[in-house]
């Protein structure tokens, strides 16, 4: 048992990159569990293993305490008797008793056999773990093994299985066994029962994913795809971008004769792309992500920065609305803007309602203005006529105190003449 245990630990470290350590850690932990459930042991026990021969042991742990404080036979050792064992022994230190029962090998392998096991699992949901998990949010090609009600189940490198969730399958595609197809990996979930790999047909970012592979000026960043507003199967509009003002970012997309999005539409089962060249100017970006309709100019709401009216010739106003919606839809997803389109005829009557509403807030302005400076005057009037009613009564109040000054000096005048 002792030899094959060590050669299945260096099997262990050398083929499947397990720390010995660990192993060893966890199989100390199993013989110390098995062994206190055989025996019902107390907790102050000790497994341990040595690595190198292959043994294993079961100790008990007692604390060294004076005679007079002797209380537990399982936990504790009397100073007395310690001093038999070793006369170095103080009270508070530790000594271990091999307690190792002879029948202990068979439980020894049956935990040992338990411990690697599972560290084999671990070993492995971890190592799988860790190879997809560089690949999120990238493209893999895998096979259609099978499907259910809940998932499409795709079989990727290494005999992994991936899970495709309804949403995530194209609607135009009908999956058979052993087809193989791109995937863009979207969530790699390290669960208790092993990683659950996640992949899909329809996220935006696979578009983005294909054209890199297709096109080097992608790839190597000198064209930036900036947005993309997609429905599955159906038609994606990409914005794209390039610090290179020699270089056309579309066509670097499009390819000689359509060569290069020819390719991704083939493999996306022929989904339109419509690739526009974003622009700073934000109008301008939003005319030509309505392409391919003609725009004839583009009004910022004042009460909302992230609404625009669209103005279209009239023959353009189906184009630019697309079938059910979509064109709008998708451009208005692209930019961030909500697009209200309307037609140059239907624009005339929009921005003489804007004229007339501009002008019924001017008149309320001015009647305010016209009200208030009314509230003014009449302010003004008020505090006049309490300024002339004030200097009315300080008046009367002079006058008042003037007669009075008289009639004294009357009164003090005749009892001087009577004196």
């Amino acid at each position: 048992m002792s030899k094959e245990l060590v050669d299945a630990l260096d099997a262990l470290e050398a083929e499947r990159g397990i720390d010995r350590s660990v192993v060893v850690e966890a199989l100390e932990n199993a013989l110390k569990a098995a062994y206190k459930k055989q025996y019902n042991a107390a907790q102050n026990v000790e497994a341990t293993f040595d690595d190198k021969k292959g043994t294993m042991t079961i100790k008990q742990v007692k604390e060294v305490v004076p005679d007079d404080e002797f209380e537990d036979d399982d936990t504790q050792i009397p100073l007395t008797k310690a001093l038999e064992i070793n006369k170095a022994y103080e009270p508070g230190d530790e000594i271990r008793f091999d307690v190792t029962p002879e029948n202990f090998g068979r439980m020894a392998a049956q935990a040992a056999k338990q411990v690697i096991v599972q560290k084999m699992r671990e070993a492995t949901r971890e190592a799988v773990y860790n190879r997809f998990q560089d690949y999120e949010d990238e493209i893999i090609t895998g096979e259609v093994e099978r499907q259910d009600r809940r998932f499409l189940y795709v079989m990727l490198a290494g005999d992994q299985e991936a899970v495709m969730a309804p949403g995530d399958q194209m609607p135009n595609e009908h999956y058979r066994m052993h087809d193989r197809i791109k995937v863009l990996m979207t969530k790699v979930d390290n669960s208790l029962k092993g990683p659950q790999i996640f992949v899909s047909r329809t996220a935006p970012d696979l578009v983005k994913r294909l054209f890199e592979q297709e096109v080097p000026e992608v790839y190597d960043g000198t064209v930036e795809i900036v947005s993309i507003a997609r429905e599955a199967g159906d038609r994606s509009k990409i914005a794209v971008y390039t610090h290179d003002p020699d270089l056309d970012p579309v066509g670097a997309l499009v390819g000689q004769r359509g060569s290069r999005v020819q390719s991704v539409v083939n493999e996306l089962g022929g989904e339109h792309m419509d690739i526009v060249e974003w622009v700073e100017d934000e109008a301008q970006y939003i005319a030509n992500a309505l392409n391919p309709a003609e725009v004839t100019d583009v009004i910022f709401d004042p009460d909302n920065d992230r609404a625009v009216t669209v103005i279209v010739p009239d023959d353009q106003l189906s184009l630019a609305i697309g079938k059910k919606g979509q064109n709008a839809r998708l451009a208005a997803r692209l930019t961030g803007f909500k697009v209200d389109i309307k037609s140059e005829s239907e624009a005339d009557e929009f921005l003489n309602n804007m004229a007339e509403e501009g002008q019924e807030i001017a008149d309320e302005v001015a009647e305010t203005d016209e009200l208030a400076d009314e509230v003014a005057d009449a302010e003004e009037l008020a505090v006049d006529e309490a300024d002339l009613a004030e200097a009315e009564l300080e008046q009367e109040e002079a006058e008042d105190a003037a007669e009075q000054d008289d009639t004294n000096e009357a009164e003090s005048a005749n009892k001087d003449v009577d004196a």
